[in-house]
């Protein structure tokens, strides 16, 4: 479950965030997972609650946007929306799909005091 790696990356980030900024907690953390992302949102959630205990985050409200998958296809010269990696082109049902965005995870903002 590399979740588990993704939310410690995610504490790490609060962290640096605390260190420079001074506050003592998050009360509101928002994260964009963009479908292409290969991460299991279940999984995330499940894995920062687990490490949130004794950190800046416990406590924390946790949204989580879910932009969806852009790719630029070559068959038809289209940008076009999908679900996940693999799926054909909505427009001309090729194959040949370049993905342009909702690939990645980021914080987006928090709310600290």
């Amino acid at each position: 479950m590399h979740e588990l790696s993704l939310a410690g990356g995610i504490l790490q980030v609060v962290e640096d965030a605390a260190a420079r900024e001074a506050f003592a907690r998050v009360l509101q953390l928002r994260l964009e997972v963009g479908k292409l992302a290969g991460v299991e949102l279940q999984a995330l959630r499940f894995a920062l609650e687990a490490i949130a205990p004794g950190t800046l985050l416990e406590g924390a409200e946790v949204l989580i946007d879910e932009p969806p998958g852009r790719a630029w296809c070559m068959g038809c010269s289209t940008a076009v929306e999908i679900g996940q990696r693999g799926d054909a082109c909505p427009a001309c049902g090729g194959h040949w799909l370049t993905p342009q965005g909702g690939d990645a995870l980021r914080v987006v903002d928090m709310q600290v005091a």
